[in-house]
């Protein structure tokens, strides 16, 4: 494991990474998911695709990495960017959980590896439209010292900067970024799934030209029991880009 300081908007962030597979030639970037780090990719991953530089990362706030201010789902992109410039890294494939696929989409790589991936927005139920009316009224109240009883289980005990980035990242809808996508892209998707459903990744399937959508048995972290037929079509997929 290793840490690489990078400036970010007049700040500094400590992106802590591990590489792989350190002499290959094409570059595998991993990404996680919110709350989640880079461990958790390499425990399912590392075992496999050995022709791969496999370039594991914590995002800012999360496992061994820091952030001390508000960011955007660009600013992860653009931290990414800064670190890859740092490994003399290419953007051959970007495999990203949840969070981390919005992440690997705005990063354009050549292959797009999208798992159980964010960035579709599905609309609250109303259970939760319910809770977010009563915190704010509490707020308006000076009340807001409740807010834990209120927010997503995902942004509980979260500082004050990853509490605002949550809020900044956890609605958007990127269906115009997946329209716009231009390389190949392979979705993998768990059909239990109920933080990111599979609704979202046919959806995904419609909005991008090239893609291949494969579905697994399992729930949003599917990933893990089915890492090596991941990797395998992870591996085809990438074959196929150098047909042309």
């Amino acid at each position: 494991m290793a840490v690489k300081s990078i400036l970010f908007n007049h700040h500094t962030l400590d992106i802590s990474y591990e590489i792989v597979n350190p002499n290959a030639k094409i570059d595998l970037i991993v990404l996680h998911g919110w709350g989640s780090n880079k461990g958790l990719m390499k425990q399912s991953f590392s075992p496999y695709m050995d022709s791969f530089r496999h370039i594991y990362i914590d995002l800012p706030g999360f496992g061994g990495s820091t952030c001390n201010l508000p960011l955007t789902t660009r600013d992860y992109a653009r931290a990414v960017e800064l670190l890859m410039v740092h490994l003399n890294a290419s953007k051959d494939i970007i495999l990203g959980h949840s969070f981390g696929g919005k992440v690997a989409l705005i990063l354009e790589p050549q292959v797009l590896v999208l798992v159980s991936s964010a960035g579709i927005y599905v609309p609250k139920s109303l259970k939760v439209r319910t809770k977010i009316v009563i915190f704010k009224l509490l707020k308006s109240l000076g009340l807001s010292k409740f807010r834990e009883f209120f927010v997503a289980a995902d942004a509980k005990a979260l500082s004050e900067p990853m509490y605002q980035t949550f809020k900044n990242v956890v609605n958007e809808d990127f269906s115009e970024e997946f329209s716009l996508y231009g390389g190949k892209a392979l979705l993998c998707w768990g059909a239990e799934d109920s933080a990111t459903p599979l609704s979202s990744g046919e959806t995904m399937k419609s909005l991008i030209k090239d893609s291949k959508l494969i579905v697994y048995s399992g729930d949003h972290y599917f990933f893990m029991k089915n890492a090596k037929d991941i990797s395998k079509n992870i591996e085809e997929t990438f074959l196929k880009t150098l047909e042309h």
